[in-house]
């Protein structure tokens, strides 16, 4: 007979400011990666809390990390059995309409659109990103905002893609995709076959520095310290005129610094043109100045 498979993590409880500080840690002791659950994820967290699960091949390797963890963190191991928790989560992942004319759909889900409504299919596979986020809706509804016809938009930190096929499906006229992760980059491209719109969006892995050209919007819906770190690359990509859309905030009522820093980051060379909040979660929109006419 066959084992059932088994496969440990370690669960801590920390404050909503400790985030990045445990993050780092756990993957310091060994995780092969980090889960973030709050109030709005489809499983929760602990109450006002946030509960980082870090998944490890071996218990070993999970009971040396809780050894190497703070006890007011309430590091436990606990272990998913079998493979069905694989698919667990799509029994929650139902058509939503994640801005104005936009609906996202999963591919094992029907959705009759309404006269005027786009449908994204997004399958997120092993990339972070459903769309259900509200980092993620509030960029949705800024591009909703904008005029995209024949926009070249540049999404840093694309995920599964879910922004990138949300500017297409609004009318942009191509889609710049870029990830650290080489398996965002590999779902990117699926997704964007999958809508039928793989020639025109393009995804790879070079870094934000590295990128040559501007675009007309930038969006990056990235944690709050690594877009403060990546400042002056995305600046330098945002064309005259063009709009740059950061998200993965949190409001001054939960983290009162990180918007203080965007500021400090973007605002000396970009106007803010206005800061939109939602749940904890706030996305911070700033134009650079166009050149006077000639």
């Amino acid at each position: 007979m066959t084992e059932t498979p088994r496969y440990p993590y370690v669960a801590i409880d920390v404050a909503e400011q400790e985030v990045d500080e445990a993050s780092t840690l756990l993957f310091e002791l060994g995780a092969a990666g980090v889960e973030e659950r709050d109030a709005t994820t489809l499983a929760r967290g602990a109450a006002g809390k946030v509960t980082l699960v870090g998944s490890f091949d071996q218990h070993a390797e999970a009971t040396a990390a809780v050894a190497g963890l703070p006890q007011g963190w309430a590091p436990r191991i606990e272990e998913v059995v079998g493979d069905a928790w694989r698919d667990e989560w799509k029994k929650h992942f139902e058509p939503f309409r994640i801005c104005a004319g936009v609906v996202v759909r999963p591919p094992w889900r029907e959705h009759v659109a309404a006269p005027g409504e786009r449908v994204v299919v997004l399958e997120p596979g092993r990339a972070f990103g459903t769309g259900l986020h509200e980092t993620t809706s509030l960029v949705a509804e800024a591009l909703a905002a904008e005029p995209l016809q024949g926009v070249t938009v540049l999404d840093v930190g694309c995920g599964s893609g879910v922004l990138a096929l949300v500017a297409l499906a609004l009318g942009a006229a191509r889609v710049r995709a870029v990830d650290v992760d080489p398996d965002a980059v590999a779902v990117t491209r699926e997704n964007a076959t999958r809508n039928g719109v793989g020639d025109r969006l393009e995804a790879d892995e070079l870094p934000v520095d590295a990128i040559l050209e501007s675009y007309p919007i930038v969006l990056a819906n990235i944690e709050s310290r690594t877009l403060v770190e990546l400042a002056d690359a995305l600046v330098a990509r945002v064309a005259p005129g063009g709009l740059l859309v950061l998200s993965g905030i949190l409001g001054p009522e939960v983290a009162p610094s990180q918007l203080e820093d965007i500021r400090r980051a973007f605002a000396t060379v970009l106007k803010e043109e206005r800061v939109c909040s939602k749940g904890e979660w706030i996305a911070v929109s700033l134009r650079r100045e166009a050149p006077p006419p000639p």
